[in-house]
């Protein structure tokens, strides 16, 4: 069995100007990057004839998928859906540089921090669940989803004997084949 993991095109909406960010204005960044469009390009699938492509129900991933698998073919679901970035307002009134804010980001996902709605062990309940379906069809499968999510898949994808790529941050619109 295959599967290709594909993280959604580059968002037009790039890294902010400005330096220095309240918790508040760090969320409507995120509302603003998920709202943004892509940039399309073309992907190389491999040669897979992939019998299914799967999609995060989030804008920037359908728009991927219906430009590399056709709009017909595609499942979009939440289960592909980003892990959502943490809500520091509830903790803090700071204002920090951009960067650390994005290390902050990654280091309370890694400490279950309460600033996550979906703490990591739900996350890898919802990407468990959804391996479990598509590994009982035992189709070649597409999903196109985020670079979060994308790095917890690509954990388990292994632990469950599948051999693929190694990445810290998957490169936008680019196929990462797993298989067993």
């Amino acid at each position: 069995m295959k599967i290709g993991l594909v993280r959604h095109f580059k968002v037009i909406k790039g890294l902010p100007a400005k330096q220095w960010f309240a918790p508040a204005e760090l969320t409507q960044w995120f509302t603003e990057y998920d709202e943004s469009d892509v940039e399309y390009k073309e992907v190389d699938l491999g040669g897979v004839i992939w019998k299914r492509c799967y999609s995060s129900d989030i804008p920037r991933a359908v728009k991927t998928a219906e430009k590399i698998c056709g709009s017909g073919q595609i499942v979009v679901t939440k289960d592909l859906r980003e892990i959502h970035h943490p809500k520091f307002e509830k903790i803090s009134t700071m204002r920090m540089p951009f960067l650390v804010w994005v290390l902050l980001v990654r280091l309370t996902w890694y400490m279950n921090h309460s600033a996550y709605v979906e703490k990591r062990h739900d996350a890898q309940k919802r990407i468990n669940s959804f391996l479990n379906r598509m590994e009982l069809h035992g189709e070649d499968v597409l999903l196109v989803c985020h670079a979060g999510l994308m790095m917890e898949m690509r954990k388990e994808l292994t632990s469950r004997g599948y051999r693929g790529p190694r990445f810290t941050t998957p490169e936008n619109g680019k196929l990462y084949l797993f298989e067993r």
